[in-house]
């Protein structure tokens, strides 16, 4: 079973909310002239390409890693993982007791696979691709014996999203379709074998539903005008009649908007009779709760007073609980079936690094279990019932032999007492003592991350070893609205986009400055999505606290925002007005604008790199667009990276590697760190520079 919650997944990835009023007309981009300001009218500085043999080379943080995503057949017989084939990661299987001898039965060609899913037949994977990153997904079935690639669901403009694989239904898989209307997600039937679509529920405008391992759908999430959600469930036909899609729905629960990100419905018992939950009503944190469906009284199986409960481990097909997972610093399990205990305390003594369940077979004999740790990933075959782990390997080879930063955690206040759960990561070599305190203050990037409605963890972030390999100790911030912390840190969040977010981010660099880890005039900030926006905010509403700024896929204008977001996430309006401001209303659209990089373009002093890809769904390339334009009206350079092939993010190595190449040099220019040459990290990667290539160190003629 698989819960479809629209609305969580919206939000966790998004950065944008919906309406109907068209995106602006944007004109060519234009390069830009010089500004008057000092900092800015300088040209760039004479750097030198230099090859320093201690620098690690871009390609072993960004190149495709060896192999990932590693996952077990039903049957325990086959290890399927993610691996290049060609320069793209294809989906790879291999006996489970020998991995050597793996081959490749997908074969994308130019954009990599980034996952997939086994079918409880044993016979087929399931995986997903899009086209250039518009996450209109395509869903195929590919038979391991054969790598026959039956495509399920391919419709051009149409999104499609598996919603159901289950163990008793071994032959078929239920997947999500707006193809009737593009605002709402239909469920089908769909059989493995023949393709055949047959329609299980038509969608009259839900968020979503969640349906149980017999297929059946148990409930409807309906949106609420506050932003909170209205849990239905549907009438039972007579004896012998048959439900169809407009059957009535009787309310099951509710789930007010300040526990909309904190609640969920995640699973049922094998009789289907008890529901499992996460939930945060009447409490901060997350709880593991059971709900007897017949009697509506719920029991708290586990809760952590710091850390929502994130996910559980339920046994595969007994579908009892075993265990809980939760993260505060790092990752906290907290055991419930008491037979599992002497497991973990086995496997925590296999390898360093927070330990995951990745997998499990139908029988419980074999699990695959993953360490994590800031470098390279862990991968074992664990063999339950001898209770021995096997090695199996390494998901970066050439990162598990390279120097690692270590990420401290650490808990800074912010101005008005909330404590911020953060990370610092220093250069090698910076920290003789271990104390956390560099011998000499750094430069620094403030490397902001996306969502907002997602989190900084403990663990392997390549562009932080990346940042930190070069020089700059690097800070990591989870500023209110980030998750996993309780609905009061969340919540704290809501229509505090470039307010008290942005000072969450001002507080922990003033920190970093007071405790000699950052040099005060050589502090960068970055980050991607919400952290391309904070970038934005940064050297718009606070234009002296920044050396400098590295924006991607970072919206500008708030109300051109909320009304180009795909209209898939129709269902999550009114959480996204109550969260970020109402584009509705004439007082909103004031609001909203206070709030708008856009407005503020005049107060840029210090260089700024903008990255976009120019298929994004989420934050259109006009937000990038428009905000260049506007500082090139106004003679303020500003170099705009662009992708024609990509979406929200870059998902090509070539393309990641383009752009770090580009970033390097940038952050060197400003802050002064070490770098290389860009080389050939632009070969077979489609970057385009529509503005400022001359701002940055042999760009133009790296692009000839």
């Amino acid at each position: 079973m698989r819960t479809h919650a629209l609305l969580l997944p919206a939000i966790t990835l998004l950065y944008a909310a919906c309406g109907d009023v068209p995106p602006p007309v944007v004109a060519p981009v234009t390069s830009a002239k010089p500004t008057s300001s000092a900092s800015l009218t300088a040209p760039p500085p004479a750097l030198a390409p230099q090859e320093d043999a201690s620098l690690v080379p871009r390609q072993v943080y960004f190149g495709n890693p060896d192999r990932t995503r590693v996952r077990i057949s039903p049957d325990g017989k086959t290890l399927a993982f993610l691996a290049s084939e060609g320069g793209v990661m294809n989906v790879f299987v291999a006996p489970a007791d020998d991995p050597s001898k793996a081959h490749a039965i997908t074969h994308e060609a130019t954009r990599n696979l980034r996952t997939y899913q086994w079918a409880m037949d044993g016979v087929h994977v399931l995986y997903e691709q899009d086209k250039g990153g518009d996450e209109n997904w395509r869903i195929h079935a590919v038979d391991v014996k054969t790598a026959e690639d039956r495509e399920l669901v391919a419709i051009d403009g149409v999104r499609a999203d598996i919603q159901g694989v289950s163990y008793k239904r071994v032959g078929e898989v239920v997947i999500g379709v707006n193809e009737r209307d593009k605002k709402y997600q239909d469920l089908f039937l769909v059989d493995l074998k023949t393709g055949k679509r047959t329609l299980l529920q038509q969608n009259d405008g839900f968020e979503g539903f969640v349906v149980d391992d017999d297929y059946k759908v148990r409930f409807a999430l309906k949106p609420r005008p506050d932003g909170g959600t209205d849990v239905m469930e549907p009438v039972t036909p007579p004896p012998g009649g048959v439900r169809d899609h407009l059957a009535k729905w009787l309310p099951f629960t509710s789930i007010p908007m300040e526990d909309h990100l904190t609640t969920q419905l995640v699973d049922f018992d094998k009789s289907g009779g008890t529901l499992y939950m996460t939930d945060s009503r009447g409490r901060n944190t997350a709880a593991l709760i059971t709900v007897d469906l017949k009697t509506k009284k719920s029991t708290v199986v586990v809760e952590d007073a710091q850390a929502d409960i994130e996910s559980l481990l339920l046994h595969p097909t007994l579908k009892t609980i075993q265990a809980a997972e939760a993260q505060y610093d790092r990752t906290r399990w907290h055991i419930v079936d008491k037979a599992i205990q002497p497991d973990f305390d086995y496997l925590r003594t296999v390898a360093e690094g927070d330990l995951a369940v990745a997998s499990r077979s139908q029988d419980d004999k074999w699990w695959i279990v993953a360490y994590g740790t800031e470098g390279a990933t862990r991968y074992y075959r664990y063999d339950h019932a001898k209770k021995n782990a096997s090695f199996l390997f390494v998901s970066h080879e050439a990162l598990a032999k390279t120097p690692i930063s270590k990420m401290r955690p650490v808990f800074v206040k912010s101005r008005d007492g909330m404590d911020l759960p953060s990370y610092v990561t220093l250069p090698p070599g910076t920290d003789p003592d271990g104390d956390g305190i560099p011998t000499a203050p750094l430069p620094t990037v403030l490397f902001v991350h996306g969502g907002p409605w997602a989190r900084d963890s403990f663990g392997l972030n390549a562009n932080v070893q990346w940042l930190a390999s070069r020089g700059y100790a690097v800070l990591q911030v989870n500023y209110r609205g980030s998750t996993g912390f309780g609905k009061a840190f969340v919540n704290a969040a809501n229509k505090e986009w470039a307010g008290k977010m942005h000072d969450d981010l001002l507080d922990v660099v003033a920190w970093a400055k007071a405790q000699k880890i950052s040099d005060p005039t050589k502090v960068a900030i970055m980050g991607g999505s919400y952290g391309g926006y904070a970038t934005l905010v940064g050297l718009t509403f606070t234009p002296d606290a920044f050396a400098c700024g590295v924006d991607i896929v970072g919206p500008s204008n708030l109300i051109t925002l909320l009304n180009t977001i795909p209209p898939y996430w129709a269902a999550a309006l009114e959480d996204f007005t109550k969260r970020i401001g109402d584009h509705r209303t004439e007082d909103g659209r004031k609001f909203l604008m206070s709030r708008s990089p856009l407005t503020k373009v005049d107060a840029i002093t210090k260089p700024l790199l903008i990255g976009q890809g120019a298929n994004d769904p989420r934050v259109k390339q006009s937000e990038s667009d428009q905000i260049v334009q506007a500082m090139q009206r106004k003679s303020i350079p500003v170099t705009y990276v662009l992708f024609p092939d990509e979406g929200h993010g870059f998902a090509r190595a070539e393309n990641k590697l383009a752009f770090n190449a580009i970033t390097e040099i940038f952050l060197a220019q400003c802050l002064g760190g070490r770098y290389q040459a860009i080389g050939g990290d632009f070969k077979g990667s489609s970057v385009t520079v529509p503005a400022g290539k001359d701002r940055i160190y042999a760009l133009d003629a790296s692009l000839k």
